[in-house]
């Protein structure tokens, strides 16, 4: 996932200091984004006004050092729609960050792609489950050092995989609950519309 499309996405929703993403991604973005640096926020934000993506107006501040305000152009909101609605390659980490930061903003910009980005996840998942849920696990052939105990080792590994199929499998119902959710948002709003469903 490339920052920059984070940062359009935001600056999708209204203009921002670069004080003021920072403080959205430390709060509220941080399961989109965590450990952003400062300077990393505003070294993406010189190199997006260099690419036209956004542009900023210096808001004078008495007292304060002056603030510069970002706020999206055409090309930017261009290029958001492009990744919203470009097509969605699932990692092999469920609840990837990807998914998250992609999900949140293309929800808001395109239902027909955030359904399709749901369907790549799900599809994805299923297929994970079905090769990896009854695998044979544990660690074959060791001969550790005496420190290591095999026989807890193997117990904590079960633990952990027992978890992790509850949360993909919770995961799984998300989406497709998710789903389920909107599309009837999308034919309601094209029947208030008159716009017909796909």
């Amino acid at each position: 996932m490339k920052f920059e499309n984070v940062l359009l996405g935001l600056l999708g929703t209204k203009p921002f200091t670069g004080y003021e993403l920072m403080k959205w991604l430390d709060t509220e973005g941080q399961f989109v984004r965590s450990n952003t640096h400062h300077s990393q926020i505003y070294r993406e934000l010189g190199k997006m006004v260099r690419h036209g993506l956004i542009e900023f107006e210096v808001d004078p501040r008495p007292g304060r050092p002056d603030a510069k305000v970002y706020r999206i152009t055409e090309i930017g909101r261009e290029a958001l729609l492009e990744w919203a609605r470009s097509p969605y390659l699932p990692t092999s980490r469920f609840q990837d960050p990807d998914f998250v930061a992609r999900f949140m903003f293309t929800v808001a910009l395109d239902l027909d792609a955030a359904i399709a980005q749901i369907d790549a996840e799900l599809i994805y998942r299923r297929n994970q489950v079905a090769v990896g849920r009854d695998r044979p696990r544990g660690l074959v052939g060791i001969a550790p050092i005496p420190e290591f105990d095999a026989a807890v080792s193997m117990w904590a590994g079960d633990q952990m995989h027992g978890y992790g199929a509850d949360s993909v499998d919770r995961w799984m119902d998300w989406l497709e609950q998710m789903r389920v959710d909107l599309i009837a948002r999308r034919d309601s709003t094209r029947a208030s519309t008159g716009k017909r469903s796909a």
